[in-house]
């Protein structure tokens, strides 16, 4: 099945100056060329209109922030969005106008679920990065284009050429960017829809208009081959975003932080990779009162590339962090990058979990508590208790256990320094009890290459009650004490 999605956003020169203008009280217009280009809704009610000159905009709602339209601004965002949709398909690629992107999903069905599925997902990573967006679904890239831009409460989804021919019919002309040079001709003759256009006789039409104009038509209704520019993604990855207030709280810059979160997912999708390292670094203001910007590393135990646990462990971070200063821009690296691993291929679910869950848990309990407070067992190769059994952070490289063997059953439970016991007799006892040596004895010699020689004979003992403890007693001709290492349970 051939399917394109195309996204219209339709709110690009407010989204990209003032991405949560829906959220601010405050009324917004954007002017180009000292005219009124965009507007909120606050804007519209205090009586200022789209074409409205700057002077008539202020003098009529003084209360309305007037600003300049930013073009490079604009294409950020715009950039910044098809980074995401990656994610979702590698043929992506710029639509006709400034403000719209084409994905060819043909090949993504099956893998997300469908095409409603797909199409809010996409829908989705959209609102993630504060875009207001239409979207358009058909089998041709400028058919789901057209659809995109339809006025409100036209069918935007289409899955066959029939239908969409249908829906096309119904749209008007001026929609069509080819056709607006001949607009005034055309409805001069009682052409307004697209249906009277296909219906006027193709001979007479190419003579009295431009080429591309009938090109444009044959590929909307899916009679005519379309050729695109394919947005290939960065060799690395690096965003920046430009704040435009200033931002004095976590939440607020996680939620820019969640926008680069969700193009870094694209970018590794595109690209086939998973990132073990991601790097944030907050700037704070420059001059006079310059402070060094706020770096935070997130270190993760197992690569990853999907956009809700990069947030996820973001905002466990940024949680915990204190703003020594107002945050006015915000960065994203992955400097550490790995090919993607393959799925698994395993009929059965692995007991406990599979590896990918375990890491996850992890990466939120070391970004929570700290790297350095989530710790797992790493014996070493050596005979000696008290260095066998060694701890190493939870994210460090796990090293292979080592293989030594021990005629008598260790205990879980270690003593952090041995406890001396005392002597009834020729009998250690502990507690007052007299101990009764069950196992034993297990000689151990180790340690001459480190001037920490350890030389002694280890042995199960049992009490009155039945408790059983691991004891040891020093190979010393002079005196032979007996200590407590271990507890079984």
């Amino acid at each position: 099945m051939r399917l394109w999605i195309a996204v219209f956003l339709r709110c690009l020169p407010l989204d990209a100056l003032r991405p949560h203008w829906p959220r601010d009280p405050r009324p917004f217009a954007v002017l180009e060329h000292e005219r009124v280009a965009a507007l909120t809704p606050g804007a519209r009610r205090a009586g200022v209109r789209p074409g409205m000159r700057r002077a008539g905009a202020a003098a009529i709602a003084p209360q309305v922030e007037l600003l300049a339209r930013a073009p490079l601004a604009e294409a950020e965002a715009r950039q910044g969005a098809a980074l995401a949709l990656l994610q979702y398909t590698p043929d992506v690629a710029p639509g006709p106008d400034e403000a719209s992107i084409l994905l060819n999903v043909s090949a993504s069905l099956m893998c997300f679920g469908g095409p409603r599925a797909l199409h809010r997902r996409v829908a989705a990573t959209l609102a993630a990065l504060d875009l207001r967006a239409s979207l358009g679904m058909a089998p041709t890239a400028t058919g789901a284009w057209l659809l995109a831009r339809a006025p409100v409460r036209h069918p935007r989804r289409t899955l066959t050429l029939a239908s969409l021919a249908r829906r096309l019919d119904a749209l008007p002309l001026g929609l069509l960017p080819q056709a607006r040079a001949r607009q005034d001709w055309l409805q001069a003759i009682g052409c307004g829809t697209l249906a009277d256009l296909r219906a006027l006789p193709r001979a007479g039409l190419q003579r009295r208009s431009a080429p591309e104009l009938l090109q444009a038509l044959d590929a909307a209704y899916g009679d005519a081959a379309e050729a695109h520019r394919w947005i290939e993604a960065p060799p690395a990855f690096s965003r920046r975003v430009e704040l435009m207030d200033y931002v004095e709280h976590t939440h607020a810059a996680l939620a820019v932080a969640g926008r680069l979160a969700e193009q870094l997912s694209g970018w590794l999708s595109a690209r086939r990779l998973a990132v073990r390292r991601v790097t944030v670094r907050l700037e704070h203001e420059r001059g006079r009162r310059a402070c060094p910007p706020t770096s935070i590393e997130l270190a993760l135990a197992q690569p990853v590339w999907q956009a809700a646990q990069i947030l996820h462990l973001l905002q466990e971070r940024l949680g915990r962090v204190t703003l020594q200063a107002p945050v006015i821009a915000l960065a994203l690296d992955a400097p550490d990058t790995v090919a993607q691993p393959e799925a698994s291929a395993c009929l059965f679910p692995e007991p406990g979990g599979a590896a990918a869950d375990q890491a996850r848990l992890l990466d939120l309990l070391a970004a929570r508590l700290g790297r350095e407070r989530v710790r797992r067992a790493r014996p070493v190769a050596d005979h000696r208790p008290e260095i066998a059994n060694a701890w190493a952070e939870a994210q460090a490289p796990a090293a292979s256990p080592p293989s030594l063997p021990g005629p008598l059953d260790r205990p879980f439970w270690l003593l952090e320094t041995p406890q001396p016991l005392t002597l009834a007799g020729h009998r250690p006892q502990y507690r007052g009890q007299p101990l009764r040596l069950m196992r034993g004895p297990e000689r151990l010699e180790s340690g001459w290459w480190d001037a920490a020689l350890t030389v002694r004979d280890y042995f199960v003992a049992e009490d009155g009650a039945g408790a059983r403890y691991w004891i040891y007693r020093e190979r010393d001709a002079a005196r032979a004490r007996w200590f407590l290492h271990g507890l079984y349970a």
